[in-house]
């Protein structure tokens, strides 16, 4: 019997989804956020999160307590708290308390082989939480924050350089360091790049250009970051990066590629005249171009580049990448 309410009561909260909150619908939520079912909490807490129900915020942050207690038996996978974190954050719980309590959890759970962390998403979602908290001035959300970089779950390093880069200018110098701490998976690395560059792009622009001397996935993950600036500065170190001797041939790939995603013009023409001059990295070139997704004048200019050459192999390489794009 059991089984059969669980059943009933998960199928009256899907029917929910997308239908206005009445009070019945309300006190469905309210009974599921109080009740021991963590997938059943989870469930209420999205229609919760969807519908803006901010007057269950108490109720939310009583559960949420509530799934701490035994966790590994009352909430497995933390499908709840990760659910309460995510919408405590998104509407507007300011309690600090709240979002300390997750952001230092481990919850270890049988795996095949032994026993592995859970609640990786739960210290990212706090992390975010934290943000704007009453009672916490920026330098000490910084220094909160600053452990979970030293996370050993990959995801819960990248949502704490996301975290961390909200604080702006304060967020420079802690993510410089952890872009150059030796052996940070190309993610993370990401995530600093990018965030470098959005706060202080001129300055940023050297500094993430550096790590392409390394040629390795990081070196891709800086191309990448350094051509979503668009930026004439960030399109000659790219360019800088690829006259560079004795590069392998798949960082030349993804150098070829960044150059093209700048869609500059002057990067552009730089690429269209290697083509044109039948460069040993004309087919490289056709084919960064062609998955770059380019206008349909310029990829005009690709093709006619390439008739000119009357090349049979630059013309296999842009019907090639024509068939994939």
């Amino acid at each position: 019997m059991a089984h059969s309410g669980f059943d009933e009561q998960m199928a009256a909260l899907d029917a929910l989804k997308g239908q206005p909150v009445d009070g019945a619908a309300l006190e469905l939520i309210g009974k599921s956020l109080a009740g021991k079912s963590n997938f059943l909490a989870a469930k209420a807490v999205r229609l919760a999160e969807e519908n803006q129900l901010v007057d269950l915020v108490p109720a939310m942050i009583a559960a949420f307590e509530r799934f701490f207690v035994n966790a590994e038996k009352s909430d497995p996978q933390c499908w709840a708290k990760n659910a309460l974190s995510r919408a405590l954050a998104k509407l507007g719980c300011r309690d600090k308390e709240v979002f300390l309590r997750g952001l230092n959890h481990h919850q270890m759970e049988p795996v095949w082989g032994g026993r592995s962390d859970t609640a990786g998403t739960l210290r990212g979602n706090c992390a975010h939480g934290l943000m704007g908290c009453e009672g916490l001035v920026t330098q000490d959300v910084l220094v909160l924050l600053v452990d979970l970089l030293a996370d050993e779950d990959k995801a819960v390093r990248v949502e704490a350089v996301r975290a961390i880069a909200q604080l702006d200018d304060m967020a420079v110098p802690v993510l410089r360091l952890r872009a150059l701490i030796p052996g940070e998976e190309p993610e993370v690395l990401a995530v600093c790049f990018s965030a470098l560059l959005a706060i202080d792009r001129d300055a940023a622009i050297p500094f993430v250009a550096r790590s392409l001397a390394k040629g390795d996935d990081g070196a891709g993950e800086a191309a990448f970051a350094l051509a979503d600036t668009h930026h004439p500065a960030a399109l000659e170190a790219l360019m800088a990066a690829r006259r560079q001797p004795g590069n392998d041939p798949w960082f030349v790939g993804v150098l070829l590629s960044a150059i093209a995603l700048t869609r500059l013009p002057q990067a552009i023409n730089s690429l269209i005249g290697l083509i044109e001059a039948e460069d040993h990295e004309a087919p490289r070139v056709i084919e960064a171009l062609l998955k770059s997704s380019p206008a349909a004048e310029i990829r005009a200019r690709i093709e006619q580049a390439v008739e000119e050459t009357g090349s049979a192999r630059l013309r296999k390489a842009f019907e090639a990448g024509a068939s994939r794009d």
